[in-house]
């Protein structure tokens, strides 16, 4: 290990929390941001409660209309790989703000479409633009004191989740009002808002982190993954967790919309504002990580998460039940997501776009499999079988996180409860490397 001389570490953490102290972030900024994230990643559920009015004006089959999460999610992915890292090389406000106008754009050719195949396209185009959600949330851990970090990406973090689970709501009053055009030509105009909004309050000038070239920064990324056991079993918890979450959310409207219950898309998005119970814990377990208790609120949470598929079985039943299964995934979602983040922002803070960029890489697979699964499985088995589908997901989450808690660490992996609480002497040489001073 290579030995830095004290009076080096020292200098070098004073510029840090310099550095930390003059882009400190403020409440009002903090909550412009959550306010876009949420507003952002809302664009990647409003088709969730809509299906059966998209598959209706398209001609599509119930087992094949699931290819709108699909592919809006393998844009994601594909945004997450290669424009997040971006925010690695580039002025991070720039490119924050480039997205959300051409997001603005393309949502404008969603609610416009006449034909399927540009629907399709655009919904993929979409998805890459809707990854300014990542770009933001990097930007708010680096803006963040480390003082402040797992509060500032939980709170952001609970503006994404009251945009997921906001966005089917807010998506069935509008279709019901206006068709299910309106919700992406009304999303438009807000992102167009979100643009000029970010341009004039997110800090100018903010220091680009590193010198590296594009082609360098993209090369890392899988290299990152290969090296740290921390960020792959994050990584595969992540992709588990949100195959979950996607097979609820993309298949409950066909059993909601459909003989006997027959529910409108207001009362089918009433569901999403059920599960904003997840956003409320998103915060706290930031602060539990930061705590160094990361690895028993994943535990806790999976159990959660398994759990919550029993009650969510009785669809049919009892709505009740329903009402409180979904409670109990959001949460359970949400509080393993917020401590994948916290840890792993913590383990490389020289490199959190692409960290970001990576990780998101393993959720959007995860919700891209829940979403063609969940359809595919209700068109042969009902409800059942799609319940019997996110306990499988869960329950092997579950598995994965108890046979790899030894290799991590117990309660602090990596020793990052000290590092994501400003340890002085991680930061310093975490900076020491990032600037050539350190090697």
């Amino acid at each position: 290990m290579t030995e830095v001389p004290g009076e080096e570490v020292e200098a070098i953490g004073a510029g840090v929390r310099q550095h930390a102290q003059s882009y400190g972030l403020t409440q009002t900024l903090l909550l412009v941001i959550a306010g876009a994230c949420g507003m952002s990643v809302a664009n990647i559920y409003y088709a969730q409660p809509l299906l059966d009015s998209m598959a209706a004006a398209f001609a599509i089959g119930p087992a094949s209309i699931g290819l709108v999460g699909l592919l809006t999610h393998a844009g994601y992915a594909l945004g997450l790989l290669f424009i997040v890292p971006l925010g690695d090389l580039l002025d991070r406000r720039k490119l924050a703000v480039a997205q959300t106008l051409l997001l603005a754009l393309a949502l404008v050719v969603v609610g416009t479409a006449h034909d399927a195949g540009v629907l399709f396209g655009a919904l993929i185009v979409v998805g890459v633009l809707a990854v300014v959600v990542q770009v933001l949330v990097a930007f708010t851990a680096t803006l963040a004191t480390p003082s402040e970090r797992g509060r500032a990406v939980g709170l952001v973090t609970s503006g994404v989740v009251i945009g997921i689970l906001s966005a089917r709501f807010v998506a069935g009053v509008i279709a019901d009002l206006g068709g299910w055009r309106s919700v992406y030509l009304t999303s438009a105009v807000l992102m167009f808002l979100i643009s000029a909004l970010l341009a004039r309050l997110l800090p100018r000038n903010a220091a680009t982190p590193t010198s590296e070239s594009y082609g360098t920064i993209l090369r890392s990324i899988p290299s990152l993954f290969l090296r740290d056991p921390l960020l792959r079993v994050r990584g595969v918890l992540a992709l588990l967790i949100f195959a979950s979450f996607s097979t609820l959310w993309t298949a409950l409207v066909l059993p909601l919309g459909a003989a006997p219950l027959s529910l409108s898309h207001t009362q089918i998005g009433l569901f999403g504002l059920a599960g904003l119970a997840g956003a409320l814990a998103a915060g706290g377990a930031g602060r539990l990580a930061d705590r160094g208790l990361g690895q028993w609120t994943t535990g806790i949470a999976l159990v959660l998460l398994t759990s919550s598929w029993l009650p969510i079985a009785f669809l049919h039943s009892s709505l009740i039940a329903l009402i409180i299964g979904v409670i109990l995934l959001d949460l359970s979602v949400q509080a393993v997501h917020v401590t994948n983040q916290s840890l792993i922002f913590a383990a490389h803070p020289e490199a959190r776009s692409r960290l970001v960029g990576g990780y998101m890489v393993f959720y959007s697979i995860g919700s891209g499999i829940g979403a063609i699964s969940a359809t595919t499985i209700y068109a042969f088995h009902g409800w059942p079988g799609v319940a019997m589908l996110g306990a499988s997901f869960s329950a092997a989450g579950l598995v994965f996180w108890w046979l790899t808690r030894t290799s991590l660490g117990k309660r602090d992996p990596c020793g990052l409860a000290r590092a994501a609480r400003g340890d002085p002497d991680r930061e310093a040489i975490s900076h020491g490397r990032a600037t050539g001073h350190i090697r």
